[in-house]
C-alpha cells in the first residue's frame, strides 16, 4: 500500500539527551556521546484488513519524507517522517476526517517549529505543537458537519526528525520499538483497566462499568465522541490529550510497529516484533511483514479491523555471503596410447 520510501542521505546531527522518564527502561547514551554518527535510513510498509467486521473504520497515514511532502516552506532535520493510525468507533467518519486533515491540523495550523538542528527548545516546540494538533483535531470534529457527535477515533502518531523518534498517543493503538530483537513499548494503551486512567476518570466524575468508560466506550482517550464531552470546554473523563514518549534512535533500533488494537488484542508486543524481525531477515520487505502480522491476527480469530504500519530504521543484519567461486575449466590432452588403454579398461569393466 503506497509508494516505496525514499532512502535518506545520511546527515550528521548533534542531538541532546532526551527526557524519556516515561520510558525508563530504554538505554539512553550519556551527554558525552551526544555527537552521534548513526542516522536512520527510513523505509516503511503498511497493510489493512476489514477483518470479521462489516465495515472498515481504521485509517492510517505513511509519509517517509515529510519535508518533501509539506513543501519547501517547512524545514526539518533530515530524515523527517510522519506516521499515524486512527481507529474509529461509532462509524468511519471521525477517523476519515482526521486522516484527511492531519497534516493541516498537526503542522500548518500549529505553527510547527522549523529548524535544521535539534535542541531543547525545538523538542519542547515539537511536543507542544503535536499536543495542540490533537486538541485541534478534537475540536474540529465537534464542528464537522459530516461527523456525528456519537462517533470518534483513537489516534497514535510517530514522528521521526533526524535521530529523534517521538510518539504521541490518545487511545488504545500501540507503538512498539524493536531494539536488537527486544520489544519496547513506545505508548500506553488508554483503557479503563489501566490504573492511572481509571483514577483520572473517577476523579473527573466518570465511572467504569464492565471495562467501559461510563458503560459506553472501551477507551479513556479519543478524538471526537462529543456526546460524551459536552459542553465544550468542560472537564470530561474522556479526553483527547495525548501522552508522549520519545527516544534518540541508535544503530540498535531496527524498526517500529504501529498497530490498532485489533492486532494487540491477540498478540503481545514481543510476539509482533519477533514476527516482523524474522520476516525482514528473510525478505527485507516491511509491507509483507505488515501483511504477515494482519494474517497472524486473523488466524488468532481477532474480531476487529486490522491496520499495521512498520517503519524500518536500519537494514537487517544479513550474514556475509561470499560470492561463489567460478569453476575454472582446464583442458587436458591424452596420447593415443593413453586413450587406447582407457578404452580397453572401460570395455573390460563394462563386460563384467
Amino acid at each position: 500500500m503506497g509508494a516505496e520510501a525514499e532512502v535518506m542521505v545520511p546527515v550528521q546531527h548533534t542531538i541532546p539527551v532526551l527526557d524519556i522518564s516515561c520510558c525508563s527502561d530504554l538505554d539512553v547514551k550519556s551527554p558525552e556521546t551526544t555527537i552521534l554518527q548513526f542516522v536512520p535510513s527510513i523505509r516503511s510498509g503498511s497493510f489493512s484488513d476489514t477483518g470479521p467486521r462489516r465495515f472498515m473504520e481504521d485509517e492510517h497515514i505513511r509519509i517517509d519524507d515529510l519535508s518533501a511532502h509539506l513543501g519547501s516552506l517547512m524545514g526539518f532535520p533530515k530524515p523527517s517522517a510522519f506516521y499515524g493510525v486512527f481507529d474509529g468507533h461509532g462509524g468511519p467518519e471521525a477517523a476519515a476526517y482526521v486522516r484527511k486533515n492531519v497534516l493541516r491540523l498537526f503542522f500548518k495550523d500549529t505553527n510547527f517549529p522549523q529548524t535544521s538542528e535539534v535542541d531543547d527548545a525545538f523538542l519542547e516546540g515539537v511536543e507542544s505543537s503535536l499536543r495542540k494538533g490533537f486538541l485541534l483535531a478534537d475540536l474540529a470534529l465537534a464542528d464537522a458537519c459530516n461527523v456525528s457527535s456519537s462517533t470518534g477515533t483513537t489516534a497514535l502518531t510517530a514522528l521521526v526528525l533526524g535521530r529523534l523518534l517521538m510518539v504521541a498517543n490518545a487511545g488504545d493503538c500501540r507503538a512498539v520499538l524493536c531494539r536488537k530483537g527486544e520489544a519496547i513499548d513506545m505508548s500506553q494503551d488508554h483503557r479503563p483497566s489501566y490504573a492511572a486512567e481509571r483514577k483520572r476518570v473517577e476523579e473527573l466524575g466518570g465511572f467504569i462499568d464492565d471495562g467501559y468508560l461510563n458503560g459506553i466506550l472501551s477507551v479513556t482517550r479519543a478524538l471526537g465522541d462529543w456526546d460524551m464531552k459536552l459542553p465544550s470546554g468542560s472537564a470530561s473523563p474522556l479526553i483527547a490529550e495525548p501522552e508522549f514518549r520519545q527516544i534518540v534512535l541508535t544503530e540498535d533500533d531496527e524498526f517500529l510497529i504501529i498497530g490498532c488494537d485489533g492486532i494487540w488484542d491477540f498478540m503481545s508486543s514481543q510476539q509482533a516484533v519477533s514476527i516482523v524481525r524474522r520476516g525482514l531477515r528473510r525478505h527485507d520487505d516491511p509491507e509483507q511483514c505488515a501483511k504477515d502480522l494482519v494474517t497472524e491476527a486473523l488466524r488468532l480469530n481477532t474480531f476487529d479491523n486490522l491496520t499495521v504500519v512498520i517503519v524500518c530504521f536500519t537494514s537487517p543484519d544479513h550474514p556475509d555471503v561470499s560470492p561463489m567461486r567460478q569453476r575454472t575449466l582446464r583442458s587436458c590432452s591424452f596420447s593415443a596410447e593413453a586413450l587406447y588403454a582407457l578404452q580397453s579398461w572401460l570395455d573390460n569393466n563394462g563386460s563384467r
